[in-house]
């Protein structure tokens, strides 16, 4: 079976991390899988034995979704949207997938809905059309207005054969930030989250006793940074700063110059999910896959969402885990060094926590799209 899946992250790298871990979950059932990436190239993520195509990258301005930019910052041009569009359906053509799968269209990305649109017409235009698939996380963008809800249910109705929910009912149902109606209801599919296997512990015990500080793969974290350093002051524990994105080393060194002596900073780690299971506490922002690897590992937790401009996704999701035992909530409007303090001394407190959710959602994914596609 051959899988072609189709992702732009406009901000952080969350979703086309989830994209690369469903490929992987299909190459290993012996398929064959294609990412097209329509966001900022991101080097350190793995991609071997996947096709990967990159197209001409495109990125919002901050949190402005409505403005799509270069990659140097500049206004996108209708041509630059016209190479994109070109690529993606000449890549179609040639690869000629059994499996369409488009990364959070048509609940989202409707600034690229041009190129969305002009793939799914392509593909149900095919004698033998793929089966066709949306991809969608466990918590959405509520839409602001009425219309985008129809906008995305309208496309599900006239191309799409199932939406792949990548969460568990239980933990975070899509209730919780989409209207579901009784017809979208029908094309429902819980995977399961999306998630790597579980890392395990690290060989060296790298993060044993730590305070870890992460904002995942953006550049969103400094108010984090920041406060978590004057956080230090008050707290014995060790901590470790672990910069996202691509920090420079001259604001690394800004960091480090302002930080007491137990504080290390640094850039993000490729063992960060090991070194999880032996810190005291985690305190990072909630994207999909963070939350994800702090709950495989039961680490104790402070969350802070990523709340600028009118982003709210982070914010629900960080709501329906605190309920856990060793999570909490704090909000960026409450954060101070003082808050954290009390927030990471109660998580740490707090008895340790099991999880019941169901991580498996990239070989579920798998599942029920061959045996759905094994019935057309």
């Amino acid at each position: 079976m051959k899988v072609m899946i189709v992702v732009t992250h406009l901000l952080g790298t969350g979703h086309l991390a989830r994209a690369l871990t469903l490929a992987r979950a299909y190459v290993a059932a012996g398929d064959t899988a294609c990412v097209v990436s329509g966001g900022l190239p991101a080097p350190l993520m793995e991609h071997s034995g996947i096709t990967f195509v990159q197209l001409p990258p495109v990125r919002s301005d901050g949190v402005d979704f409505s403005r799509l930019l270069n990659a140097d910052g500049t206004p996108v041009t209708d041509e630059h949207l016209e190479i994109r569009q070109r690529m993606l359906l000449d890549k179609f053509a040639t690869f000629a997938p059994d499996v369409l799968i488009t990364e959070l269209f048509p609940f989202g990305r409707r600034i690229l809905r041009d190129e969305f649109q002009s793939l799914l017409h392509e593909a149900k235009a095919r004698p033998d059309p793929p089966l066709v698939c949306a991809s969608i996380r466990d918590i959405l963008a509520p839409p602001s207005k009425p219309k985008k809800a129809i906008f995305a249910e309208d496309l599900i109705a006239q191309f799409y054969d199932i939406v792949l929910v990548h969460s568990d009912a239980h933990v975070t149902p899509l209730t919780l930030s989409w209207p579901v109606s009784e017809i979208l209801s029908r094309k429902l599919r819980y995977t399961g989250f999306v998630s790597p296997k579980a890392a395990g512990p690290h060989p060296d015990g790298a993060g044993a006793g730590e305070i870890l500080i992460s904002a995942g793969g953006g550049d969103v974290g400094g108010p984090v940074y920041q406060t978590a350093i004057d956080a230090a002051r008050l707290l014995p524990n060790p901590m470790r700063i672990l910069l996202g994105g691509n920090p420079s080393n001259e604001r690394i060194a800004d960091l480090r110059k302002n930080a007491p002596d137990h504080v290390s900073v640094e850039k993000a780690r490729p063992d960060f999910r090991q070194m999880l299971y032996h810190a005291t506490a985690s305190v990072s922002l909630c994207g999909y896959n963070t939350a994800l690897d702090i709950l495989q590992a039961a680490t104790p937790a402070v969350f802070i969402p990523f709340d600028e401009g009118s982003e709210v996704e982070q914010g629900i999701r960080a709501r329906a885990l605190s309920v856990q035992s060793g999570i909490t909530t704090l909000a960026r409007a409450d954060l101070n060094p003082r808050s954290l303090c009390d927030a990471i001394e109660h998580v740490i407190n707090a008895p340790r926590r099991t999880t019941a959710a169901k991580f498996n959602g990239a070989d579920r994914t798998v599942e029920i799209t061959r045996t759905l596609g094994a019935k057309r």
